[in-house]
């Protein structure tokens, strides 16, 4: 079962990413703070979730959260700082976002820097743990899905709309015929064979 607040320390934030692994498109970072009894058997890691539920979610936790706020870091930079930098920073943006400020942040995984004068504490499956922690992942999921699949219209041949950038068969075939794009994260390995890769 989740818990609602990590700490006693109130407001608190809670903070996840999307789309780490990915070949393409940003990464994505949300930060959530939920009013103290919130509460919802629905919620919990967004990977573990529905497409359908975590629509679902996206319009409770949007409307009942006390803040909430989404941030993209696009390819580019993240090739200039690395993934787990640019993962760093899109959750230090999104709680740039907040229009309430916490005084506590609990974020999902070990890896974190400080962000401003706020205590934090990192929590490995965290969004499998604490409810403000599931409610940002399910809004960095779907905000990076509906991205994606927006971008999938744009340059078809890489099957986004279903591997939202992920490095799926199709992906990589899209890869191998079609080379990579704009949006494509140059310093992943792109393809098993990077030579096959044309430039």
């Amino acid at each position: 079962m989740l818990l609602n607040n990590y700490s006693e320390i109130y407001p608190e934030a809670g903070c996840d990413e999307a789309g780490r692994g990915c070949l393409a498109g940003p990464v994505t970072a949300a930060a959530v703070i939920l009013p103290k009894n919130f509460n919802n058997e629905l919620l919990n890691d967004s990977k573990k979730l529905t497409k359908k539920n975590r629509e679902i979610l996206r319009k409770v936790i949007e409307q009942e959260a006390i803040a909430y706020s989404v941030a993209f870091v696009w390819p580019r930079e993240i090739e200039e700082i690395n993934i787990l930098n640019a993962s760093i920073l899109a959750m230090h943006k999104a709680l740039d976002g907040l229009n309430t400020i916490p005084k506590h942040i609990i974020v999902d995984g070990n890896k974190f820097k400080p962000y401003k004068n706020i205590s934090h504490d990192t929590i490995i499956k965290g969004d499998g743990k604490y409810l403000s922690i599931a409610a940002a992942s399910v809004l960095a999921k779907t905000y990076r899905d509906e991205y994606m699949t927006k971008l999938a219209k744009e340059f078809p041949g890489y099957d986004w709309e279903s591997n939202k950038g992920y490095p799926t068969k199709k992906h990589r075939e899209g890869i191998a015929k079609l080379g990579a794009n704009t949006h494509h994260r140059m310093t992943f390995k792109l393809l098993p064979n990077q030579l096959k890769l044309d430039l």
